[in-house]
């Protein structure tokens, strides 16, 4: 079972481990050992957190989100397996975390009268600029 907060557990069942061979440094020992964990949360079928929760959650995920609607961690920095599943769980609590806080409603703000007329002089006073780099004409 996987504590997020008071109100939120993830049940065992939710969850599915699968060890997989890391790549990278650990000489002979990275092509015997499975050392990487695939973690495999079942989102879309968890009772325990609501739809605004699923849906936050899946914009977040991004890819890592199945069509299923699962969402696969891989982990695979240490060579301890016991520690890729300490990473790849405290991941999942704190991408389930983002998700649980909700965005806050912008409100739109209108331009003042001050700014839009300060914008339209700044404009004048350069075309005028521009306008006077022109040749000079001897006459």
């Amino acid at each position: 079972m996987l504590r997020i907060n008071e109100q939120i557990t993830i049940e065992d069942w939710e969850l599915t481990e699968q060890f997989i061979r890391a790549s990278g440094p650990g000489g002979q020992n990275v092509n015997k050992v499975s050392s990487a964990v695939e973690l495999r949360f079942e989102a879309e079928r968890s009772p325990n957190l609501p739809d605004p929760v699923k849906r936050r959650l899946r914009r977040l995920a991004g890819r890592r989100w199945t069509k299923e609607g699962a969402l696969i961690l891989q982990v695979d920095e240490t060579r301890s397996q016991t520690r890729n599943r300490e990473i790849a769980r405290d991941r999942l609590a704190e991408l389930i975390r983002k998700a649980l806080e909700k965005p806050k409603r912008r409100i739109p703000t209108k331009v003042s009268l001050n700014q839009k007329r300060k914008r339209v002089e700044a404009k004048k006073a350069r075309s005028e600029v521009k306008a006077l780099r022109g040749r000079v004409d001897d006459g």
